[in-house]
């Protein structure tokens, strides 16, 4: 087994447990797995005790090198085109759960669940499900499953290669906002559908070869499983391919993606649901017990939505400060327009999520710090001592290609002279322009934030949380739980099997056992940097022209700006 893994025994999160379910719990530990880009997270909960009880994760580019990675991914001549290899995926769960085992967590765990980076996919052939209902308990995975794939590589969804099959589908559909209205989604680059379409119009041959496409969440789950796992909407809703009002795979959407393509998808399921036991090859490898149950799989935003309790609450959202940077919230219906910006997936209560999906996240962030050669104690030290607003100096950080809004040629655009050997002017300008970005496109979605809930990595630099706060107008909390995802998969399990044995818990007050609110991370916005930014004539008003400016749909803005520098820019925080 490689060694290359960060490993934590927690420590109990709630010191005052509440009165126990129905029966013994005694024992009663659920395992969560999030396969994110970069890495495999386990994480282990007791709900005879409320607290997390193992937490491990592999990263993939130091534990296994022989797949030639870089943050998980490889990168074709073409940077547009990225890809995993699914081998890779299945060795770290190998060895992931043989750790499990030599700790002993195998034999006590009552249910699994997994999270999976989302709208990448799995191309199987006609003899993965024979593969997968025989498998030897003496040899790993890898060893067994190499000649199951009618295709090698699968996309994932760093992968931005699919313009012309995008271009195709939403002409079929009838342009963006039918899309949309249809599939929660205008046609999205990385999005399953048009990387379907690609593959079949590129390789014909392989695509019949092809009798099952899986997302990776499902294909996890049907190593779990020992048989092929369906969908559910969570993640079968980011694919341009599912009707997100029926909650079922979309006939029109399917005619406009690839020939004979629903006798390759897996059933959608609407909600969270047990799929059945371990197969016999966990139960013989690993310990599992035989009837361990296996919840349905998801992706990893819905599985955030659990793990961060935000399921039933429209008042708060959330942002993740991850690889990429997201925001996202929970949604209870989705009336009856679409909109061509934004996503909508389902979640485990059968109901609905929005979320946005900003690609340039800590990749910008890092590459402003890198160049400058600062420490994150710098970076967030120049946030809290520099003045909101940055003096009218703006940044739209596309270091790469972008989501929202949809850039595809990447490149900085500095405005208000900011000159890129401004160390203290970039380093205010990428944080402000990130976070004004979030505000702007997530205002379609209604409701205000009373609170916003900041998780990932990004999440620790407090001079960043000030910014959000203060942009958003909002009180702003990170938790002390990181693995969002990974914590809302092993909620998933556990709330599965409670409701199957006559438990019934709402997945709020599941979660709240398990978060603390890291208290020294609750954050104000402050009332003069709240004008600097919203204000007649204030700075989120000049980010929007600047961005219209640079997607060619608007004035130069430099007018604007000099108008904020004379007038609300002239009272800048010290």
């Amino acid at each position: 087994m490689n060694k290359a893994f960060k490993h934590k025994s927690c420590q109990k999160v709630n010191p005052s447990p509440p009165a126990r379910v129905k029966g013994d719990m005694k024992g009663s530990k659920f395992l969560g797995l999030d396969l994110s880009t970069q890495s495999l997270t386990a994480l282990v909960i007791d709900l005879s005790e409320w607290s997390i009880v193992f937490q491990a994760s592999f990263a993939f580019d130091r534990a296994y090198p022989s797949y030639q990675t870089r943050g998980g991914v490889r990168v074709a001549q073409n940077p547009r085109v990225v890809r995993a290899d699914p081998l890779m995926w299945a060795e770290a769960l190998d060895d992931m759960l043989d750790l499990l085992a030599q700790r002993g967590f195998t034999k006590q765990i009552c249910g699994i669940s997994v999270s999976a980076q989302q709208h990448g996919s799995v191309y199987l052939n006609a003899g993965a499900a024979k593969c997968l209902g025989a498998l030897n308990p003496a040899r790993p995975l890898v060893s067994q499953i190499r000649h199951i794939f009618s295709r090698t590589a699968a996309p994932v969804w760093m992968d931005s290669s699919t313009s012309k099959a995008c271009e195709e589908i939403t002409q079929a559909l009838g342009g963006d906002s039918p899309t949309a209205m249809l599939t929660g989604s205008k046609a999205t680059e990385r999005f399953t559908g048009p990387q379907i379409r690609k593959f079949w119009k590129e390789n014909p041959l392989a695509y019949e070869r092809t009798t099952r496409i899986a997302l990776v969440s499902s294909f996890m789950t049907s190593l779990l499983l020992g048989f092929p796992a369906p969908v559910d909407c969570g993640d079968g809703f980011g694919t341009n391919l599912a009707n997100i009002r029926s909650g079922r795979w979309s006939r029109k959407a399917l005619g406009a993606t690839a020939p004979r393509l629903r006798k390759k998808l897996p059933d959608l399921v609407r909600g969270d649901v047990q799929l059945g036991k371990v197969s016999a090859y966990l139960a013989k490898r690993y310990g599992f017990k035989p009837e361990t149950e296996v919840t349905i799989g998801t992706g990893d935003n819905p599985s955030s939505l659990v793990g961060l309790g935000l399921i039933g609450d429209r008042f708060r959202h959330a942002i993740s400060l991850g690889t990429s940077d997201t925001y996202f919230g929970y949604m209870s219906g989705i009336g009856k327009t679409g909109s061509s910006e934004g996503h909508i997936f389902g979640a485990a209560d059968g109901r609905f999520m929005f979320l946005l999906c900003f690609k340039n996240g800590s990749v910008a962030r890092q590459a402003v710090k890198d160049q400058h050669l600062l420490s994150w104690n710098d970076f967030s030290g120049i946030l809290l001592s520099t003045p909101p607003g940055n003096r009218g100096k703006v940044m739209l950080p596309y270091f790469q290609p972008e989501v929202t809004p949809l850039v595809l040629v990447p490149g900085v655009r500095r405005f208000g002279r900011l000159r890129e050997e401004d160390v203290e002017g970039n380093v205010r300008a990428v944080a402000e322009g990130q976070v004004m970005s979030m505000f702007l496109h997530s205002r379609r979605f209604g409701v205000k934030a009373e609170t916003l809930v900041v998780t990932a990595g990004g999440s620790v630099n407090e001079g960043f949380l000030q910014v959000i706060a203060d942009i958003f107008d909002a009180q702003v909390r990170s938790f002390e739980v990181k693995d969002s995802a990974a914590l809302g998969a092993a909620l998933r399990a556990a709330g599965g099997f409670l409701n199957a044995h006559g438990e019934r818990k709402t997945w709020s007050e599941l979660a709240e056992k398990f978060l603390r609110l890291n208290e020294s991370k609750s954050v104000l916005p402050r009332k003069e940097a709240v004008r600097m930014y919203h204000g007649e004539n204030g700075l989120q008003s000049v980010y929007e022209a600047c961005e219209t400016y640079a997607l060619g749909a608007g004035p130069d803005p430099e007018g604007g700006i000099k108008r904020f520098k004379e007038t609300v820019g002239a009272g800048c925080l010290a």
